[in-house]
């Protein structure tokens, strides 16, 4: 596709140049965004496109592009793409229906793994797997809300005062054990936030973050309940690890289930 800047007979000292995967390049005016790059290649990338790759490390999609890079344009056909799908469902939809649903729930942590994701959490009351229907179906009343999922950068102390406040004691330890080399930006602490005002939504992250619920699959399902404790040690307090999984398609999902389906039949007959 023919583009404008790209193809100007010449480029001022604002200008960048992005180098893409095919070894094309492109110049772009210094602070253009991967959400810029994208719609300047096309329509169909610009709305699958979910975040980028900069120099080789994960960004979000809206973040400035500030000097000459390398940059590949992420959507939920890549793997990389689908993890952060996954980790933007657990961390923004899963994290927030188990508030919504429990609001004393404190949460620990929330990571993508092989086909899907957790989160663990602390409640005053066990779950069990019939409560997985009615946290899912928050989860996707969540996500069908037309929000975006932004990145701030906190300082440690205000963050971990923030979190506190809220009674989440899990999230301002997990800031105090950081080291000073494990934040970003001049040692400044990333959390996403979801929604504004008094009920907006703030999680401890370090993204990237698909940037707007409109571009996550519907593809998921919670699939069971376990225990764990606090940072695996059994010393520690037990929490309750709500899982699922997510993919790009729905059919990948069914053919997903239905292999943990006939797993779990087999197990039964070998129990038998």
């Amino acid at each position: 596709m023919h583009n404008a800047q790209a193809s100007a007979s010449h480029t001022s000292s604002a200008d960048i140049t992005v180098t893409l995967p095919d070894g094309s390049t492109r110049t772009y005016p210094t602070g253009t965004t991967g959400e810029q790059v994208a719609a300047s290649i096309g329509a169909g990338l610009a709305k699958a496109a979910i975040a980028m790759k900069v120099d080789g490390v994960q960004r979000d999609l809206y973040l400035p592009l500030t000097r000459d890079t390398n940059l590949s344009i992420l959507t939920a056909k890549d793997a990389e793409g689908l993890d952060i799908i996954r980790h933007t469902i657990t961390a923004q939809a899963l994290a927030r229906a188990v508030k919504l649903l429990y609001p004393t729930a404190k949460l620990a942590i929330g990571p993508t793994i092989e086909h899907g994701f957790y989160y663990d959490v602390e409640l005053d009351t066990p779950l069990s797997t019939d409560d997985l229907p009615k946290i899912e179906a928050k989860m996707r009343e969540i996500l069908a809300q037309p929000q975006s999922v932004t990145r701030e950068m906190w300082a440690r102390a205000e963050a971990i005062a923030m979190f506190e406040s809220r009674g989440e004691s899990y999230k301002a330890e997990l800031i105090r054990l950081a080291p000073e080399d494990d934040t970003t930006e001049r040692g400044k602490i990333s959390l996403y936030r979801q929604g504004n005002g008094d009920d907006a939504f703030i999680d401890l992250c370090r993204g990237p973050h698909v940037p707007h619920f409109a571009k996550i699959t519907a593809a998921f399902a919670l699939t069971r309940i376990s225990g764990a404790y606090w940072r695996g040690d059994h010393r520690n307090e037990q929490l309750q690890r709500i899982y699922g999984t997510a993919w790009a398609k729905k059919e990948d999902l069914d053919g997903y289930l239905h292999m943990l389906e006939e797993a779990e039949k087999r197990d039964h007959r070998r129990l038998g």
